[in-house]
């Protein structure tokens, strides 16, 4: 992710409080690419969910730059993520940590249905819904994950999807709802942009050099998305490739992976090491699962791999076929299917690999992170100014009588973003 702008605290700056089911130190997915490029424009508190800790709860703060600090509560609370048994450790935690710098929430942005109490106990005007996954792919009570978003629905003042398919299917139930699709910082991971003699190089070299070609990998996390039996029947029918998954594996234990002499699990990477790895491959992967965890799933990766420059075979999710075709070569979820088509890719003509090449490049150009910080920035600024024309409408009706003298909004600072 880029360096971020060097801006003093400044009390002028919106609020925007992050609550996401996603950790800043994770792979760097949609929630970090964008508040990355938000801060400085906003003031940025990005809230984790909370980790068990035996004690008292406390908060956890780390400042990454003066526009950008990332909270992580600890808490004695052993329900996950953001569970409503959470909300009266946390919300102490919250309101104590903005009261002492002096921040009024502006703007709640929630990742996550289930974060819809928080985000009203802290009394922030505008409420954004960002989703950027099908229900099915988060944690926690089905039931209740439904209640909370047709909740959510209702009072936010702006909803995003990552992809086609999520707005197609809610775009019926919210009036200001778009499509803000992912994206990629083609440059980090360009070849030209790689320091073929740098610590990254000789540090994928040393995790990867060994292993023979042509090598075939996928990064990202590893979860129940991934069909992994399909990865280990490419392994099977290919003793000769080198298959190379890197990520942290969440949700599945480790008796679960396919184990083959040709498979090599890298666990998770730095961020920055993930363009060097992908240079040394031939073919990048996406077999994911078709199944509900998967019918809404928009992976950014695609665009990763395009930058770097990697042929890609994936699985038919729906919107890696409508956005990514030709580019992509799509393959059926069926072992002998999909290695089939892998071969393909791999002994493709010159000419039908620079075609591909060509295609990729142009979606590359299209779509990045940059300019979707840019469409959320004011799509955010929109959002926010209507809250507060509205709530200042809502003051101006209240009869005299019943407003009190010298009746204000709760906070009348300009609305609109630098």
């Amino acid at each position: 992710m880029p360096a971020l702008p060097d801006s003093p605290e400044s009390p002028d700056l919106p609020v925007l409080l992050v609550f996401s089911h996603q950790r800043w130190g994770d792979v760097p997915e949609r929630p970090q690419q964008l508040m990355t490029r938000l801060a400085g424009r906003w003031q940025v508190v990005f809230i984790e969910e909370p980790r068990f800790a035996d004690g008292p709860a406390l908060l956890e703060v780390r400042s990454l730059d003066p526009a950008l600090t990332v909270l992580t509560p600890h808490t004695p609370v052993r329900a996950e993520g953001f569970h409503d048994d959470q909300l009266d450790a946390v919300q102490p935690l919250l309101r104590a940590h903005l009261a002492a710098r002096g921040l009024v929430a502006d703007v709640a942005w929630l990742c996550t249905p289930l974060a819809v109490p928080l985000a009203q106990a802290l009394h922030a005007p505008c409420l954004v819904y960002d989703c950027a996954d099908g229900l099915a792919a988060l944690r926690g009570d089905p039931a209740l994950l439904q209640q909370r978003e047709a909740a959510l629905l209702q009072m936010a003042a702006l909803v995003l999807t990552a992809g086609p398919s999520l707005f197609d299917a809610h775009r019926h139930l919210h009036t200001n709802i778009h499509c803000v699709r992912s994206a990629v910082d083609a440059a980090r991971f360009s070849l030209a942009s790689l320091s073929l003699h740098g610590p990254q190089a000789r540090r994928g070299h040393a995790l990867q050099g060994d292993l023979p070609h042509p090598r075939v990998g996928f990064f990202g996390v590893i979860d129940e998305r991934l069909d992994l039996d399909l990865v280990a029947a490419l392994a099977d029918r290919q003793p000769g490739w080198a298959i190379v998954l890197v990520g942290p594996v969440v949700g599945i234990a480790a008796e679960q992976l396919p184990q083959r002499p040709n498979i090599r699990w890298l666990g998770a990477q730095p961020d920055e090491l993930l363009p060097y790895l992908l240079a040394g491959w031939e073919l990048a992967l996406m077999p994911y699962a078709v199944n509900e965890s998967t019918r809404f799933l928009s992976p950014a990766k695609a665009l990763e791999y395009m930058a770097g420059y990697q042929p890609i075979v994936s699985t038919p999710i729906r919107d890696v076929q409508a956005l990514y075709t030709p580019a992509v070569a799509i393959a059926p979820p069926q072992p002998e299917a999909f290695a089939r088509a892998c071969e393909g890719v791999l002994t493709e003509n010159a000419r039908a690999r620079s075609e591909r090449l060509i295609e990729m490049a142009r979606f590359v150009a299209r779509h990045s992170w940059a300019d979707a910080a840019d469409a959320v920035h004011d799509l955010l600024n929109e959002a926010l100014v209507g809250v507060r024309e509205a709530q200042l409408d809502d003051e101006l009706s209240v009869p005299a009588a019943d407003a009190g003298a010298g009746a204000l909004p709760r906070d009348t600072r300009a609305a609109a973003p630098g």
